[in-house]
């Protein structure tokens, strides 16, 4: 007899668990670092287009895919398509997200170690450069990387151990708004900064002279990582709903969070590095770097620092809760594993793939990747996931849904329940025509194969 499969308690529960998903570490911690890096305004405009026009339609054909399947990634494309050769893009889902929880767990185990150290006051008696100076630190310690990987990983294995309505959706129902209630706070401290006007045009005002021969692609990854597009993430989630719930009004909902947070988060980081005159590229460290100098100026700076830490790793559980449940959501359908089993292996596997991004920053494994391949393992698995598998895995479930998928099913989908029946026609021409050749010449042009730029 086949297992019935859990389903969302409430409407809420699921938008805030993937919400959660979303906005995490996307929002947080990558969008503002790569805007830095990729010169601001500009790649804020791409970021913006991408996530409009290809990321939202893209979300809702994956939750269909999942709804309509009532099965996680593998299963799901193969069963709604006759035929195992769609199985590959639920494999390349299952890869993905593996090599992605593994440096998503090192790089949270930083919070975890930042909400301790705010406890313990760190900030006091130091310069802003000194405060800075400490994640240089942090990043070079194996030992302390090693341990917080392993901590945060545990947490993440504990939460997905209790289910769907128990564990991911009871936490994200209480974390996700307290987030969101310190990020609007935080926000409206930093409009008052000397540098928030200098950060508003470097954020806001697109100048194209500024954007790297990266940043188209850069872009796309940001809009698909900041959607948790491209993952199977929403295949899976989408398979946990009811029939009678509204996927494009969720969708629109999420991709308007996922972009504000983002937004906020940016606007949040930038009046403090224009304020204390640091530089916008300062890498994966960005978040680390900048807030523990503003949080040293305000008053409370033990109680803030340790509350934003603390809520930081509990978004970066929402996300990281996300990517292990399509891990263990396969396993349990292909295996026929138990729901314990299937966690203690995916986050035992995680963790061990793990370990050389935990070693990036001492050198002490791989000590000659980053003259080899112009970066360290961190850098090395951030980019190819990020900037290739993620929108190659975005790709192939647009020409799924959008080419594969029997159409009435695709109609259905979108239709049931929803108060938003009319924009079915723009979604399926969004999804069969705009997004995948979008995609599939942005891939191109990173690939090398064409150079749009010669034509402007």
């Amino acid at each position: 007899m086949a297992k019935q499969r859990e389903h969302w308690g409430s409407r809420l529960g699921f938008i805030m668990a993937t919400a959660g998903s979303a906005i995490g570490l996307g929002s947080l911690w990558r969008f503002p670092y790569v805007t830095g890096e990729n010169g601001g305004g500009a790649f804020v405009l791409l970021y913006l287009i991408f996530t409009f026009l290809i990321g939202i339609p893209v979300f809702l054909g994956e939750l269909i895919v999942g709804r309509t399947a009532q099965k996680s990634p593998v299963n799901a494309y193969s069963s709604l398509s006759n035929g195992s050769q769609w199985r590959m893009i639920g494999w390349l889902n299952i890869i993905t997200n593996f090599l992605i929880l593994s440096y998503y767990s090192v790089v949270s185990g930083w919070s975890v170690n930042y909400a301790l150290m705010s406890l313990n006051h760190f900030t006091m008696g130091k310069t802003p450069e000194q405060i800075r100076s400490i994640f240089d630190i942090l990043y070079k310690s194996s030992d302390m990387n090693l341990l917080f990987h392993f901590i945060f990983m545990a947490l993440t294995a504990g939460v997905v151990y209790g289910g769907v309505r128990k564990g991911i959706e009871y936490w994200s129902k209480i974390l996700t708004p307290a987030l969101l209630v310190l990020l609007v706070g935080l926000f409206i401290f930093s409009v008052f900064l000397p540098g928030f006007p200098e950060a508003a045009k470097f954020i806001l005002y697109p100048d194209f002279s500024k954007l790297g021969p990266n940043g188209i692609l850069n872009a796309l990854g940001m809009s698909f990582f900041t959607l948790s597009v491209g993952l199977g993430i929403l295949v899976t989630y989408g398979s946990y709903m009811k029939p009678d719930e509204d996927i494009p009004k969720t969708g629109f909902i999420i991709g308007a969070v996922s972009v504000s947070v983002s937004l906020f988060a940016a606007l949040m980081i930038f009046p403090i590095i224009f304020s204390f005159g640091f530089q916008p590229e300062e890498g994966p460290g960005l978040v680390f770097k900048t807030l523990p100098v503003l949080f040293a100026q305000l008053p409370g700076t033990l109680v803030l620092s340790t509350v934003f830490f603390t809520l930081f790793v509990f978004t970066a559980l929402t996300s990281s809760i996300s990517i292990i449940e399509v891990l263990v959501s396969n396993l349990m359908e292909l295996f026929d594993w138990s729901r314990k089993k299937a966690v203690l292996v995916c986050a035992s596997i995680a963790f061990i793939l793990g370990v050389p991004t935990a070693l990036s920053g001492s050198g002490g494994l791989f000590p000659q990747w980053k003259e080899m391949y112009q970066g360290d393992f961190f850098d090395t698995v951030n980019y190819i996931t990020a900037s290739w598998m993620m929108p190659l895995g975005g790709l192939l479930a647009a020409v799924f849904v959008g080419w594969r998928l029997d159409r009435q099913i695709a109609k259905a989908g979108f239709e049931s329940g929803s108060s938003l029946k009319f924009l079915v026609k723009i979604w399926i021409f969004l999804l069969k025509w705009i997004a995948p050749i979008a995609v599939f010449i942005i891939l191109l042009q990173q690939g090398g194969i064409i150079d749009f730029t010669k034509l402007f």
